[in-house]
């Protein structure tokens, strides 16, 4: 079946406009955007009326676990539930086993992601005590980033070090990204959790033990550093009122130091720890109904200029465990995007707010090439959404290996009418179309 493709009638959001517009693709590309466009022999014809069409989601900041915990996730199964929810890119982290450390490490996960990925695909490099000459050496046209992590996490990459850390923010050729907790705080937390309750410390207590005086100290260091070098610099996952005010509004491409925030921190509050326990357990933790609506403020002001997901999955029965043996992640790729889109229609985002934070920013923060925007010549990564069908979700349409996901049962209202990756036809109404591999992404800088 050939991918040349008209779409008709789509109302089309980029690059902070609505628009009414047909769209064709050609070659994996966009070939043209206008109103009227005739279709041509052999092109298929999609009828976009009532459908909002939207560049495909780039998610910065992804755990597909692949390799060394593949009994949670893989890249073949992650990519495939990325795509259905209208993620058509993806950077994965370090946190693996073997942890992404050395430059052979590197090419092997994209070896694996060739084979494997139906999304567009690039790796962190991972920082550790001892690697700095390895990060000296990156090619920054072909890694997106180096990822530091300043607390303990899966894969124990925490770098302890500070003449290591103080090598890193100094002499990284890419954008140095964070995990910002501080450990010593983090473990007396604990330490008192555990004196209190034993081995029965309740879930409720997550964000107290991984608290936001852990956040805001260690993010006011890396914000501190990264000044001091000049280093440009990406804070991952800002989850506490109180990290705002280390960062400035603003467009993306003026910054050298940026943030993100996740969908779950849009979502779920502190009060949710009872209801779900485990399964909304994930570092730095979900905090209190106020964080989340100062996040939401910010992300609508470019305080925060990137929204993603922290797709983190771990098997439902690890999730059952005690406190001090669940291990801490989510999986949430596949509904992030409608998740999101409730914040819309609530008010609190503008749609147009979404695409810059989801689509353009990820794409301008890293260089990355040909995507992110809807512009001809770029590629065909593209979402269309049904704003009028409510999508309930249900366990056994999770796509992600894990089998499980926080918005079971929950309706939202909207649903992922089609994904195309590289102009081809991936996954429709959330079911998989025969897709075709991805591709990896490719830098401009």
């Amino acid at each position: 079946m050939t991918d040349a493709w008209l779409i008709t009638n789509a109302e089309l959001v980029n690059e902070g406009r609505r628009r009414h517009a047909d769209l064709r693709i050609r070659d994996g590309r966009i070939d043209e955007i206008g109103n009227g466009l005739r279709p041509f022999t052999g092109e298929q014809l999609l009828d976009a009326s009532g459908l909002w069409l939207l560049p495909g989601l780039i998610d910065d900041h992804v755990h597909f676990r692949e390799p060394g915990y593949t009994a949670k996730a893989d890249i073949a199964s992650e990519s495939r539930a990325a795509i259905a929810g209208g993620v058509t890119s993806f950077i994965d982290m370090p946190n693996t086993d073997p942890p992404t450390l050395t430059h052979a490490l590197l090419e092997d996960k994209y070896a694996i992601a060739a084979r494997s990925s139906v999304a567009n695909y690039a790796f962190y490099f991972g920082a550790s005590n001892d690697n700095l000459d390895a990060i000296r050496a990156l090619d920054p046209r072909r890694v997106p980033g180096v990822k530091v992590f300043l607390c303990e996490s899966t894969g124990n990459l925490c770098v302890s070090d500070p003449q290591a850390l103080e090598g890193v923010f100094r002499d990284s050729p890419v954008n140095v990204v964070v995990h910002c907790e501080d450990d010593a705080i983090i473990h007396a937390n604990l330490d008192r959790a555990k004196a209190q309750y034993g081995d029965d410390i309740p879930m409720r207590m997550h964000p107290r033990i991984r608290s936001r005086e852990a956040c805001f100290a260690s993010t006011r260091w890396a914000v501190e550093t990264a000044r001091r070098h000049g280093t440009r610099l990406h804070v991952l996952h800002v989850s506490t009122a109180d990290e705002l005010a280390l960062f400035e509004p603003g467009p993306i491409g003026g910054k050298k130091i940026t943030a993100e925030t996740c969908v779950h921190f849009l979502r779920f509050t502190d009060a949710d720890y009872d209801g779900y326990g485990g399964r909304i357990k994930c570092n730095p933790a979900i905090k209190a109904a106020s964080d989340r609506d100062a996040l939401l403020r910010a992300l609508a002001d470019t305080r925060i200029d990137v929204l993603a997901t922290d797709h983190a999955p771990h098997l439902q029965e690890e999730k059952q465990r005690p406190y001090t043996r669940c291990p801490s992640g989510i999986p949430l790729i596949q509904y992030a995007l409608q998740s999101t889109l409730e914040h819309v229609l609530d008010g609190a985002l503008t749609l147009e707010r979404v695409v810059e934070a989801a689509c353009h920013a990820p794409a301008i923060l890293f260089g990355i090439r040909g995507r992110g925007f809807v512009r001809e010549g770029f590629h065909a990564d593209l979402v269309l959404v049904d704003p009028d069908t409510p999508h309930t979700v249900r366990k056994e349409e999770v796509l992600s290996k894990c089998g499980w996901s926080p918005f079971e049962d929950d309706t939202f209202r909207t649903s992922i009418a089609a994904t195309f990756v590289n102009g081809h036809l991936a996954a429709r109404r959330g079911r998989l179309l025969d897709p075709n591999p991805g591709m990896r992404l490719e830098f401009d800088r």
